[in-house]
């Protein structure tokens, strides 16, 4: 019979794996590795992600990787901009290529680009942005010249999802604002794509940043379908939930015991935390009530607490002239000691994520 996980001997392996039950001595290229992609549609929120992880992180250690190449900016999982060393930009564009092919027929500009050669359209575009690098507005104005008649969102987006597009700084540069440009992945690190890398291969790497986790899980992350087999096929230890989910993980994986102690932690807006789980085994991280208030209509989903090494709160900094304030709305009240530690774990937050502000504070709601 597989082993039966609780949800506190869940959490404690994903946190253990997230980097977030103790900071960890990596540099910042080693923990992008490992954590297999950062979601970052803003600059910011991966510099968080990596202080909240890593200790003694500083700005200047994801920005210098970036000017240097090293890391960068692309449509990857469920179609969204994710933060990447560059060798698994390379590799999994290709592996994921299916799935951006296919959200792009299934979306609102899918219908303008009904009978157009696709391909037709990825050389063209790829052409363009690899002569000088391009915003989506840009590359917009440029298309449209050769198909007059289609809307340029539309034109744009199939770029988008069939061409491996990196964001180049100064875009993702902390504090940088202004809209991005684009290039080739090809073109930026002077390297072909990785036709070679294989699903078996993603779903290790995902296993070692999430686990241990259900099918489902994995297709969450990634976006792609139909990996039941390919997971079948790896022979994988499995153990299930307390309420029956079928789980695998890694044979030589770390799993530390429910009653390890779990720090407070400020999670960053976009956390793949949050974002890598099915609802049956996203409990791991969150309670069901609190999604509503997490993940928002419009699609933002916004930067959380841990207490207990669970979701239990929301935090925002709010800026006025030369004060930063660290607003932290909870959802259940906490202890002293923890209210404590919210407090100091938030003012290096602050120090962090607000340096010049001469006056700095905590309000709690």
């Amino acid at each position: 019979m597989p082993e039966v996980l609780s949800r506190r001997a869940l959490n404690r392996a994903t946190l253990d794996r997230q980097l977030l039950l103790t900071r960890a001595e990596l540099p910042a290229f080693d923990a992008i590795r490992h954590l297999y992609g950062m979601q970052a549609q803003a600059p910011n929120p991966p510099y968080i992600g990596l202080w909240s992880r890593l200790a003694g992180f500083g700005h200047e250690d994801l920005a210098r990787l970036l000017r240097e190449r090293t890391v960068v900016r692309l449509v990857l999982m469920r179609s969204t901009i994710h933060l990447v060393t560059a060798d698994d930009c390379l590799a999994l564009r290709p592996l994921l290529q299916p799935m951006l092919a296919r959200s792009l027929r299934g979306s609102a500009h899918g219908k303008g680009l009904a009978e157009l050669d696709l391909d037709e359209l990825a050389a063209a575009g790829r052409a363009l942005v690899d002569e000088t690098p391009l915003t989506f507005r840009e590359l917009g104005e440029r298309l449209r010249e050769r198909w007059p008649e289609r809307p340029a969102d539309a034109l744009v987006n199939g770029v988008r999802n069939m061409v491996a597009l990196v964001q180049v700084p100064p875009r993702g540069i902390w504090g940088v604002g202004g809209q991005p440009a684009h290039t080739s992945a090809e073109a930026w690190l002077g390297r072909p794509l990785d036709g070679r890398a294989s699903l078996e291969e993603m779903v290790r790497r995902y296993l070692a940043a999430y686990g241990p986790a259900a099918v489902m899980d994995i297709q969450q992350w990634s976006g792609l379908t139909r990996l039941g087999e390919v997971v079948r096929g790896m022979g994988l230890p499995r153990f299930v939930t307390e309420e029956g989910a079928e789980l695998v993980d890694l044979p030589e994986a770390s799993r530390p015991g429910p009653d390890t102690p779990a720090p407070v932690r400020y999670l960053s807006e976009f956390d793949n935390m949050l974002l890598s789980f099915g609802e049956r085994t996203r409990t791991r991280i969150m309670a069901d009530e609190y999604r509503a208030r997490v993940f928002t209509v419009n699609g933002i989903i916004k930067a959380t607490v841990l207490v207990d090494g669970f979701v239990r709160g929301l935090w925002k900094v709010v800026r006025k002239r030369d004060e930063a304030v660290l607003e932290v709305e909870l959802f259940q009240p906490v202890s002293a000691r923890e209210r404590a530690e919210l407090e100091r774990e938030g003012m290096r937050m602050l120090d962090f994520a607000a340096a010049p502000a001469k006056v700095r504070d905590i309000r709690f709601s």
